[in-house]
């Protein structure tokens, strides 16, 4: 790794190839997904299910330390079975552990049952009453740790309630402060909020604050309180602020990136035996930002998401299923 997370030709990037203890800090929600075994069958007649850690922000962590980043995390786990088996998954994947906070209140793990009735008809559901991971407070966020880190990564989960939506603002203040980059992946999930006004008021907040956001177009649109938006307003608003690279994803359409400098990259989506449709957004964001940091062009970067979200989707996993750069580099040569 050359700690090189943003190309100098973005304009008013910061230098990132300093020496630091971390490539990234994710921060956010670990919790557990509960993928159902029998396929092509509805959820209420499912009867197996294998567990695995799950959570956007966990994902990326996940993801990001096969790719050989040096990863650590920021998050609240509970204090039980899960908890612990949360904890010990990410160790043993190589991500650094020491920030994860245990709960001492009784709030648990958020529980996510997956159904996978067809290739392209799956669905989730979501146990998300006082999960652990949203009780995470401004006091529990270490201004040492986050220092030692070249980026901090935070998701749109974390805004959606107090305490862990002003633990999630402290962070990216004491990133500002010490000149460290923040990516901010959109990760919404409506069940989780109150009203579509608090997500627009939080995200914008957060997205005006990034130097590097990435979304789809709906979580864009979202934001923007639009049915249906374009990417050229999005840009335009949100490069009258801090960032200096939007990542845009059209589904199997491709994904673009934008530049405040003006430039733009299209990359298009891979074929591939799909088994499923979640995890693709956590494993794009993982293999982009590698790319990215090992100073590889935008175009480049985008082709690495589209490919690792590729092969994650083909999978049973999410977290377990994250690609390594061979098999990333593999695809996109085979379908070049």
């Amino acid at each position: 790794m050359n700690g090189f997370w943003i190309e100098n030709k973005l304009k008013g990037a910061n230098n990132m190839t300093q020496t630091k203890e971390f490539d990234i800090i994710a921060l956010g929600r670990a919790c557990i997904d509960l993928n159902a075994v029998e396929y092509n069958r509805p959820m209420e007649e499912s009867m197996t299910f294998k567990k695995y850690v799950g959570g956007s922000p966990a994902n990326i962590a996940i993801g990001s330390s096969k790719l050989g980043v040096k990863s650590g995390f920021i998050g609240k786990i509970p204090d039980d079975q899960h908890g612990r088996f949360i904890k010990k998954f990410m160790s043993e994947a190589g991500i650094d552990t020491s920030e994860m906070v245990t709960d001492h209140e009784g709030h648990k793990s958020g529980l996510a049952f997956t159904e996978i009735k067809s290739p392209s008809e799956c669905s989730i559901l979501m146990y998300r009453e006082n999960v652990a991971d949203l009780f995470l407070k401004p006091e529990e966020i270490s201004e040492d740790y986050i220092k030692k880190t070249k980026m901090l990564l935070v998701s749109g989960t974390a805004l959606a309630m107090s305490p862990s939506r002003e633990a999630t603002l402290k962070a990216i203040s004491i990133a500002r402060k010490h000149n460290i980059q923040v990516t901010f992946e959109l990760d919404y999930r409506p069940y989780t909020w109150n009203n579509p006004t608090e997500v627009e008021i939080y995200y914008s907040l957060v997205a005006q604050q990034s130097d590097i956001v990435i979304g789809t177009r709906d979580e864009y649109n979202q934001m923007e309180g639009l049915e249906k938006g374009d990417n050229q307003t999005t840009i335009s608003n949100l490069f009258k602020h801090q960032p200096n690279l939007i990542v845009i994803k059209h589904g199997v359409e491709g994904s673009y990136a934008y530049t405040k400098a003006g430039e733009s990259y299209r990359a298009g989506s891979y074929k591939t035996n799909v088994l499923k449709t979640f995890g693709a957004g956590d494993s794009y964001a993982a293999a982009f930002l590698y790319a990215i940091s090992v100073g590889k062009e935008i175009e480049t970067a985008l082709k690495y998401g589209s490919a690792s979200a590729a092969i994650v989707v083909s999978k049973h996993s999410s977290s377990e299923a994250m690609p390594t750069v061979a098999e990333i580099e593999e695809l996109i040569q085979a379908q070049s």
